[in-house]
């Protein structure tokens, strides 16, 4: 039988762990050389680097609508923190250092949190939906993702998906953050709005980039290993010249292997593979081929 953690043991020694959390991220942040953005301007930078839309209330089976409601109240929030946010050369932008607390004494409702137990719902809940907005500006841009941290499972069937799988990020105040350093020449801004039932964002620059992004997903696919279904596929990000449409090259950013917890029932049959098989079958094909 495995040992409880602490932080398992009730919900008191749960929060007396996150406290914990919380001071020693502020500790580690105190002695930290990063410096982190601070300066908000009302007046944007010229140009787009990459613009990115993304729906609020999504149907997710088994979940409260009134949870999603309060995930648009708790995003408004931080968009009032976050919309003007200039980046300066050398800075670095830290998802909670912008945003703060989440408490419920800061206008912050309950929404769907997602932890090690699975889903519930706390203050603050839903704000990964920002996070995972930032994250998509800025894997289209040159700047340096310096903190990340995946979401390892797969939690609900894609709904109007517009960007690659596995592609966002988990954030939970104040130790899970997401970061990113402004290694360029010149100033970068995000600005987060909502509109018509959509989160919209963008990131800017004072002047154009040499290079164009793209992500493509590849490999797509769900397979069975021990009686659990995954979904499975590569993430990559390819860079491309702006002048001549070249495309300098392409990294792996994502290899996703992510165990399904929603319904196997809403798996789409035509994606599921037989990974064994395809094994099997390149194996075959290298004997043949000496």
């Amino acid at each position: 039988m495995s040992r409880k953690l602490f932080c398992d043991i009730s919900p008191t020694t749960y929060k007396i762990s996150m406290k914990k959390e919380i001071m020693l991220r502020h500790i580690k942040d105190f002695f930290s050389r990063e410096k982190i953005a601070k300066t908000k301007s009302k007046k944007e930078l010229s140009n787009i680097v990459k613009s990115h839309t993304s729906i609020l209330i999504r149907k997710l089976a088994g979940v409260d609508l009134k949870l999603q409601e309060n995930k648009v109240t708790n995003i408004m929030i931080a968009c009032n923190k976050i919309n003007g946010i200039i980046v300066h050369p050398g800075e670095t932008f830290s998802y909670w250092k912008v945003v703060g607390p989440t408490g419920k004494k800061y206008g912050y409702k309950k929404g769907l949190v997602i932890g090690r137990k699975g889903l519930s719902s706390d203050y603050g809940g839903g704000l990964c939906q920002m996070a995972n907005m930032i994250h998509y500006l800025v894997l289209n841009s040159p700047l340096e993702v310096t903190e990340l941290h995946h979401h390892s499972d797969a939690l609900f069937p894609d709904d109007r998906r517009r960007v690659p799988f596995g592609t966002g990020t988990s954030v939970t105040y104040n130790n899970v953050d997401y970061r990113f350093k402004n290694n360029t020449d010149q100033d970068v801004q995000i600005l987060v709005w909502c509109e018509g039932g959509e989160l919209c964002g963008e990131l800017r620059s004072e002047r154009p980039f040499p290079c164009r992004y793209k992500l493509i997903e590849e490999n797509h696919h769900f397979a069975k290993e021990n009686n659990k279904y995954y979904r499975i596929s590569q993430v990559y990000r390819i860079v491309i010249d702006k002048m001549t449409n070249e495309e300098l090259y392409r990294e792996l950013i994502l290899d996703n292997h992510s165990e399904v917890l929603y319904d196997y029932s809403l798996i789409p049959k035509d994606q599921i593979r037989d990974d064994k098989n395809d094994r099997k079958n390149k194996r075959n094909s290298k004997k043949k081929s000496k």
